[in-house]
């Protein structure tokens, strides 16, 4: 499913216009990526939570070159699915 999918879903189910649900989608996902990059974590109970998860600085190697490298620690995005989204998907078989 994609972004368009999804503002076709939401338009249909509400009656809302297209642009603004498309807005409304847009406004969304600006807010999540926002409180990740200011190192927020977002919950929204019943479906998940973005959170923003620390890698440590490791070493690792450069196959091509047969070098070292040192990969520095750094924040990723991640998302954890809520216990009853994670029901509903395995029971959906």
């Amino acid at each position: 499913m994609t972004k368009a999918d999804i503002v076709n879903e939401i338009a249909k189910s509400t009656g809302v216009e297209k642009v603004q649900v498309q807005k409304i989608v847009e406004s969304f996902m600006d807010s999540i990526k926002d409180s990740l990059t200011s190192n927020n974590n977002v919950y929204l109970r019943g479906f998940g939570s973005f959170i923003v998860k620390k890698r440590a600085q490791k070493v690792a190697r450069n196959i091509s070159k047969n070098t070292t490298i040192t990969i520095p620690e750094h924040n990723i995005p991640a998302f954890k699915p809520s216990k009853t989204f994670v029901a509903k998907v395995k029971e959906s078989k």
